[in-house]
């Protein structure tokens, strides 16, 4: 074999080697969260920043909060994920179960006090209001107001109209919240909200949906015309040019924080608060502002007015009501097989 063959063999055995060493130490991340159009707005305008400035493989795992929560219950001991994004509600028992490592490096100065949890153990990336969405073009053509209260759920007109996600959901969580803290009863007091919720409530209701795929095609199709969703999602609903909007009702719309934790686990680095403080910068904040409808938890954020939306900001996020999550999530496990027994049955 000439010398020029062998310095040939020699220089591709060595760049497959060298291939083979890059692929090899690329790390894989693996982040949970949101499915639907949230998923989208991650793998589109997000994660690939990510992977490039930090030369890893991020690997979402799509789910509602409560799967999520499921998830790292499962893998206990031997934990996958990295970074968990969830509702509110279910990050307060991640944390309760020693699930949420610390977020390092936090600004004091940048975020709204309530986007911080103690000692850092998760930060909210962004704000969401619960309330009511609804079909314009259809309540146009039926020459039906526009709805204003959550007691418009119970309107007979809206018999098997109505789509409202179920109690494992904190939007299905919220509505029974609701319905008792405005009949005499709240988050320690829910007996009023199943009341509302099996006489009035259920006759109206086409489907309990977890899924958002599925909510959006029952409006699509027009089985469904008015239900409770996140301003985020109906937000993105709209963007996709369907006719449909959000209500504030007038007894109150419910703060619903996404909240984001890096999991507690055996050789856990800094990438995880790294990806979490990447998810509040002002850039990533607009991003989720201008796809999601997600009011900005970092202060220096300036919303532009036509990005302002569905979206709670300002007055708008001042008037939320806050929920007792500690009430709520000692008794949620009671409350969802009562669901299942008397409203979703």
């Amino acid at each position: 074999m000439t010398s020029l063959k062998l310095l040939m063999l020699t220089g591709v055995a060595g760049l497959v080697i060298s291939t083979a060493a890059a692929q090899a130490q690329t790390k894989t991340f693996y982040v949970a969260g949101y499915g639907g159009s949230f998923e989208q707005t991650m793998r589109q305008e997000i994660i690939p920043a990510f992977e490039a400035k930090h030369g890893v493989k991020v690997e979402y795992v799509a789910g509602n909060s409560t799967d999520t929560l499921a998830k790292l219950q499962a893998q206990k001991g031997n934990q996958q994920i990295d970074v968990a994004i969830v509702d509110d509600g279910p990050m307060y028992q991640a944390i309760q179960l020693g699930f949420c490592g610390k977020v390092e490096g936090l600004s004091s100065d940048a975020l709204y006090p309530q986007a911080r949890f103690k000692d850092d153990k998760a930060v909210a990336i962004g704000l969401v209001g619960t309330g009511l969405m609804y079909n314009t073009k259809y309540f146009a053509e039926k020459g039906w107001p526009a709805p204003t209260s959550w007691d418009d759920l119970k309107d007979p007109k809206f018999k098997k109209l109505v789509v409202i996600p179920p109690i494992n959901n904190t939007y299905g969580l919220y509505t029974l919240m609701m319905f008792a803290k405005m009949n005499g009863g709240g988050e320690k007091a829910i007996d009023p909200g199943f009341k509302v919720m099996k006489e009035a409530v259920n006759p109206n209701v086409l489907a309990y949906e977890p899924s958002p795929g599925k909510m959006t095609e029952l409006f699509q199709s027009g089985q469904a015309v008015i239900g409770v969703w996140g301003t985020g999602r109906v937000q993105s609903f709209a963007n996709t040019g369907f006719p449909v909007e959000f209500v504030y009702p007038k007894e109150g719309a419910v703060t619903l924080l996404t909240t984001a934790c890096p999991i507690a686990k055996t050789g856990a680095g800094a990438l995880a608060s790294d990806f979490i403080k990447a998810m509040l910068e002002p850039k990533i904040q607009l991003i989720l502002l201008k796809d999601y409808g997600y009011g900005p938890v970092n202060k220096t954020v300036v919303v532009p007015k036509e990005l302002a939306g569905m979206a709670p900001v300002g007055e708008r996020a001042a008037k939320l009501y806050n929920p007792d999550w500690d009430a709520i999530n000692a008794q949620r496990e009671d409350w969802t097989k009562r669901w299942n027994r008397e409203v979703e049955r």
